[in-house]
């Protein structure tokens, strides 16, 4: 079998595998890259020791069977026998589902996580979005100080059990999209730096130094972080990739990483014969992300949209501390703007970051599908001190209108594990790291950063306490009683609308029409045929839908279609969708 490595500072680099040992020589025709061969099979033990130093796991390994710091496993692609036959989903038409394998159940493997994969199904999303699995000291973590970039974090199940899900995922109908993260990498079993220029002091980024996009020697880093987009999408047979904080990604080149990234992609994308989607999580409100290559833009397929995300979220709850202050001021008017343009801060002041912020989208060149809407996410969840769910804050009516306007704007809807039966189990931030200096930062570093907004410190929950975790684990009897069923069987009801009304899907972010009254706390708006109402007060609401006849194709609280005057009387806390003709 042929192994290779990249160290290019090395002058000696050592292949330990099986317990026998070869001294690699450098490839002559690519510099500082080492290669040899050697016996070895699926399971193989191996790794690379650079002028006689420790042995270390393959940066580009495909199993860590023992953690980041045990030696790396040789796998087989080919092993595998799949057994669903897969032609891939488009994004446009799409809802996708956030889903996190160490709580979606309490065994927290990827085996647990396929078995539940029927309820999606049913519930009518279309792409499972699993947080990263890349692997990471511990068992238990959210995913995103993960290393060893081609790998799956052994404790979920492995390589194995991830194809294995994916496999079940696929005969089902759903696609499966992985968070992966380009913009660092973890603290902790992360020997990249003794390979190579893995990393580049030229910029800083909240974990310390940037990866190398654009110093000497960023063109293999470049090819590593392409590399592993690819095997993931390729011998996964995974559906699309989600970009993990892509402002952190600091590239000084003419061309993007991220253009390089798309290019890759959709060219094996049209090698696969199959659509495969990169998904950007990014604060920029910068519309070239997600613009294609041809106009300029860096091809990105699309974002997630926190600017819809906090509109919604202020209108919900009336908070306004931190990035909510803009969108408190008149949060209706900020949702009906989203809706519109997509962005809130497109170019405007934002007083969280005292300075304009974003640029307008082109809606002729943008589609509303580009962007992700939702009203929670493990992010605007686990950031929270106590990782308070909506359905904490909430009454089941504004769970609701909150579910109403998620799943019916011109964004592609997603949804937060639990949502969708209003989860009365939090999602809180919890590690379990193996350093314990590393560890006790973490703890005093989250318990530091609340106590700054008044929160007293024996009500942050410890991250490394295995207790945090288990609270964060779904409890699968409650959509099978109240309150929980009804707002299962609302969302499955406008999941269904989505898939059955095509003008909920229609992507012109121009043809929608939007109205509200800010003090009476109601919205409205007009997507083709398609009318779509919101009462967030606790009284009734007479909203004016026009002359036509309506139909009610769906409503929380029993309404009557409006009459000749075209108001529709919607009640306190509820909403309602119509067809017009």
């Amino acid at each position: 079998m042929q192994f290779e490595v990249w160290a290019p500072e090395a002058d000696r680099v050592t292949l330990h595998c099986d317990g026998a040992t070869r001294a690699l020589e450098p490839d002559p025709e690519r510099a500082g890259w080492w290669r040899g061969e050697a016996d070895a099979r699926d399971g193989s033990r191996y790794g690379f020791a650079l002028d006689d130093g420790p042995v270390l796991p393959d940066p580009r390994s495909r199993r860590q069977p023992d953690g980041p710091d045990g030696l790396s496993a040789v796998v087989d692609p080919a092993r595998y026998e799949w057994r669903a036959d897969w032609a891939g989903r488009p994004l446009p038409g799409a809802v996708l589902y956030e889903l996190h394998v160490g709580t979606y159940t309490r065994e927290g493997t990827l085996d647990a996580a396929a078995d539940r994969l029927g309820h999606l199904a049913e519930l009518g999303v279309t792409h499972v979005e699993l947080m990263p699995l890349t692997p990471f000291p511990g068992r238990h973590g959210w995913g995103y100080e993960g290393v060893s970039l081609w790998a799956v974090h052994e404790p979920y199940g492995g390589p194995e059990a991830l194809k294995r899900f994916v496999d079940r995922a696929h005969a089902l109908g759903l696609g499966v999209v992985l968070d992966v993260v380009h913009n660092h990498f973890g603290p902790s079993g992360n020997y990249l730096p003794a390979f190579g220029p893995y990393l580049t002091d030229r910029h800083q980024t909240p974990w310390g130094a940037a990866v190398n996009l654009d110093a000497p020697g960023s063109d293999e880093v470049r090819a590593f972080l392409v590399g592993s987009a690819l095997a993931w999408l390729r011998d996964y047979r995974l559906d699309g990739l989600r970009l993990d904080a892509v402002h952190a990604l600091v590239d000084t080149r003419a061309c993007h990483f991220l253009e390089e990234l798309s290019t890759a992609v959709d060219a094996l994308a049209a090698e696969l014969g199959r659509p495969l989607s990169l998904i950007a999580e990014t604060d920029l409100n910068d519309p070239r992300l997600i613009t294609a290559r041809e106009n300029g833009g860096l091809g990105l397929h699309a974002q997630w949209n926190d600017d819809f995300h906090h509109a919604l979220h202020t209108a919900l709850t009336d908070e306004s501390q931190g990035y909510y202050a803009d969108f408190a001021r008149a949060p209706l008017a900020a949702v009906a703007k989203t809706l519109t343009g997509g962005y809130f801060h497109d170019g405007t002041w934002s007083s969280f970051r005292g300075r304009g912020h974003g640029r307008p989208l082109d809606r002729t060149r943008v589609g509303g599908h580009r962007l992700l809407g939702y009203s929670q996410t493990h992010d605007q969840v686990g950031n929270r001190a106590q990782g308070d769910r909506l359905a904490a804050l909430l009454s089941p009516g504004l769970l609701a209108c909150a579910a109403t306007l998620t799943l019916t704007v011109p964004f592609t809807p997603m949804l937060f594990q639990g949502e969708e039966w209003a989860a009365g189990t939090p999602w809180q931030f919890f590690t379990d790291h193996t350093d314990p200096e590393l560890a006790e930062a973490v703890r005093r570093g989250r318990r530091r950063e609340f106590a700054a907004h008044g929160w007293a410190e024996e009500d942050v929950p410890d991250p490394q306490d295995p207790a945090t975790r288990e609270r964060s684990c779904l409890d699968w009897s409650e959509p099978g009683r109240e309150p929980h069923a009804r707002v299962l069987a609302w969302y499955r009801r406008l999941i269904a609308l989505r898939h059955e009304q095509p003008d909920l899907t229609d992507p012109d972010l121009a043809d929608t029409k939007v109205a509200y009254d800010e003090q009476a706390r109601w919205l409205a708006f007009r997507r083709g045929d398609v009318r779509v109402a919101v009462n967030l007060s606790d009284r009734p609401a007479a909203i004016p839908l026009g002359p036509r006849k309506a139909e009610v194709l769906a409503a929380w609280e029993p309404v009557e279609a409006p009459g000749a005057d075209g108001v529709l009387q919607v009640p306190g806390e509820s909403g309602v969708v119509l067809l017009q003709s």
